[in-house]
């Protein structure tokens, strides 16, 4: 299977309890220190789950390549890269990539079909 692109690189936290509220603040400025002004990244958004398990947060980061994914983090790229400070915030985490070239939408952005 070729993967093109865009990718999106999806990390996903269950926070202790009690510590959704401090990783969103760090997910604002050291998770995007990581990706922002890399090559290829086309930029990011994070949140948190909405409903039963609050404590769940998500950082998104969208690249044009799995390549360059792969330049930015290294062999390590399928795993979750963590920054200093996070382990103490976290229970548990992981990290998927997502081919986003079937398609997407953004408010008058479209992806090629």
């Amino acid at each position: 299977m070729t993967v093109e692109g865009p990718i999106l690189r999806i990390f996903e936290v269950q926070t202790k309890p009690g510590c959704a509220e401090t990783l969103l603040k760090n997910f604002a400025t050291t998770s995007a220190d990581v990706v922002r002004g890399e090559p290829g990244n086309r930029g990011y958004f994070f949140g948190r789950h909405v409903g039963g398990e609050g404590d769940t947060v998500i950082f998104v980061s969208i690249w044009e390549s799995m390549g360059v994914i792969q330049e930015r983090f290294g062999e390590g790229w399928q795993a979750s890269f963590i920054p200093d400070g996070y382990e103490d915030l976290m229970a548990s985490c992981s990290v998927r990539h997502f081919d986003m070239t079937g398609g997407w939408h953004v408010e008058g952005l479209a992806a090629p079909v």
